[in-house]
């Protein structure tokens, strides 16, 4: 269900928040074997612990399960933003279309107008 947790985020949470393996392994009720396993990608956490791992470690669902990157705006170094990682791969494949990606730097949204005419 939960395969693509991801791994490293859970790892870095933890750590920020000053963490012991040990401490985060007492709050959710598992083992410290079991977050090592998770943050290894050895093991997939149970739902309920899926759940109580985004709760205490202050993370979304959709970042717990993979879905989402962090992404830091332009103008500030400690600004984050949260994005679908299924947007950063459009945004990847967009790049690739020099042309179409000058265009929609440009001007987006006639770009996007005349991209969603030819598609009708």
């Amino acid at each position: 269900m939960m395969s693509q947790i991801d791994t490293q985020l859970i790892k870095q949470a933890r750590k920020s928040k000053g963490m012991s393996q040990d401490q985060l392994a007492n709050k959710i009720g598992v083992s410290k074997v079991a977050i090592c396993w998770y943050e290894n990608g050895d093991r997939t956490p149970t739902l309920q612990h899926f759940l109580e791992l985004a709760d205490i470690l202050d993370l979304s669902l959709d970042a717990l399960a993979g879905r989402e990157a962090s992404v830091v705006a332009e103008d500030e170094v400690n600004y984050k933003v949260r994005l679908p990682k299924r947007d950063l791969e459009i945004l990847g494949e967009i790049k690739k279309y020099k042309k179409l990606y000058k265009n929609l730097y440009n001007d987006p949204e006639r770009t996007m107008k005349l991209i969603d005419k030819r598609m009708k």
